[in-house]
């Protein structure tokens, strides 16, 4: 894994800086400037498990955004 081009792809999908990327995920700011500039690994899994919260809060918001199933009864 290309953890320097998976990490500012994600922030970039996100539209986020990496400050409201580092809040969003509770990371500190070294940190993930340091895995853009590839200066440090991460292990595969924290990745999967990043990827996995963005893609569940932009579902539960595209969610929210449509209208509520109306019931036949």
């Amino acid at each position: 894994m290309d953890v320097q081009k998976e990490v500012k792809s994600l922030r970039e999908s996100m539209n986020m800086n990496r400050r409201e990327f580092c809040e969003y995920f509770d990371i500190p700011y070294r940190t993930v400037t340091d895995w853009e500039a590839g200066k440090r690994s991460m292990p595969d899994y924290v990745f999967r498990l990043m990827e996995y919260k963005a893609r569940a809060e932009k579902m539960l918001v595209k969610d929210q955004d449509q209208e509520p199933v109306q019931r036949c009864d």
